[in-house]
């Protein structure tokens, strides 16, 4: 098996056909892979979110499914559901569609808050409980979800408990001029850039490297360096709602996994500050007046990076 930067290089390769200039989300979302979480992806609508899941699910050698959240959608759909066989008399379960690997929630916030609910045992315990019985879930296992601004016409806010599962948020952004015109390029041929990806990495070689994660050392520094970023979040006067203990640990494991692509067995806390943007922001909620005055979580968890100390000694 190549080492976890050289597979890494692999992958951001892969899906860079398919998405152009765009190699920080694209890392984002592998880092979330090796750490078993699930990435939300949020943008406006045709900058390529559901390109970079699709392109992303092509480059391993998964089980991919594609679920379209539209306001119609049943919890069912998703997790499946039990009926009689009338050969043998018996209740079999139908599997639903999070019954793969890689799954896509496309527009995830176009659901109804029913559906949308149906996804949290399935994203924290990796299993589907469908009338009483216990299902558990293929590893390695991730959902990728897209999902269009709150503002947007016929969404509805995903509820902070989803959110708190999600190991981090990315967004992709408009292209520059130069990306665009390399964009149409691509996209201008007969053949389409998603036509020639094709798998770089098994799935035994995600579970290998999810378990070198687990072995990268974090000093009791970098812990309680966590722990402060963390609590800071918490007495915040601009936040309602502060990041959880769920939280604390995505950014220690979202370290972890900067560190061993750095092919370093133990955390720095740079790690952590390169992780802590798009693994905590999504937590955390503005209270009204914040809102009003047009405060985002980026510019409050700034200014608590910036009045947190540094440990110097690892």
């Amino acid at each position: 098996m190549l080492k976890p930067r050289q597979m890494i290089g692999a992958l951001l390769n892969n899906v860079g056909k398919a998405i152009v200039g765009k190699d920080e989300a694209i890392e984002y979302a592998l880092i979330a892979l090796l750490c078993k979480g699930h990435v939300l992806i949020e943008d406006v609508p045709g900058v390529g979110k559901t390109t970079l899941a699709s392109a992303l699910a092509k480059s391993l050698d998964c089980s991919f499914k594609r679920i379209q959240f539209t306001p119609d959608l049943m919890p069912s759909d998703v997790t499946g559901f039990t009926l009689v066989n009338f050969k043998t008399g018996e209740m079999e379960y139908k599997e639903g569609a999070v019954m793969s690997q890689i799954v896509l929630a496309d527009e995830i916030n176009r659901t109804s808050p029913k559906t949308q609910s149906s996804l949290l045992e399935v994203m924290e315990e990796h299993q589907v409980t469908v009338d009483g019985v216990t299902h558990p879930l293929p590893r390695p296992f991730m959902v990728l979800a897209t999902q269009n601004p709150g503002e947007f016409v016929g969404t509805y806010p995903l509820p902070e408990a989803q959110m708190d599962r999600f190991f981090l948020r990315i967004s992709i952004g408009y292209p520059t001029i130069e990306q665009e015109m390399d964009v149409l390029e691509r996209y201008s041929g007969a053949v389409k850039p998603m036509q020639t990806i094709a798998p770089v990495c098994s799935a035994q070689d995600i579970v290998a490297m999810q378990e070198m994660v687990t072995q990268v050392y974090c000093s009791p520094e970098v812990r309680s360096y966590v722990a402060n970023i963390v609590a800071q979040t918490r007495q915040d006067p601009a936040l309602q709602l502060g990041a959880s203990t769920r939280a604390a640990i995505a950014l220690i494991h979202a370290a972890q996994a900067c560190a061993l692509l750095d092919e370093r067995d133990f955390i720095l806390p740079e790690d952590v500050q390169h992780m802590v943007m798009p693994v905590l922001c999504h937590r955390l909620t503005l209270n009204p007046e914040a809102r009003m005055k047009g405060v985002t979580a980026q510019q409050v968890m700034m200014r608590i990076m910036k009045n947190t100390i540094v440990p110097v000694k690892l």
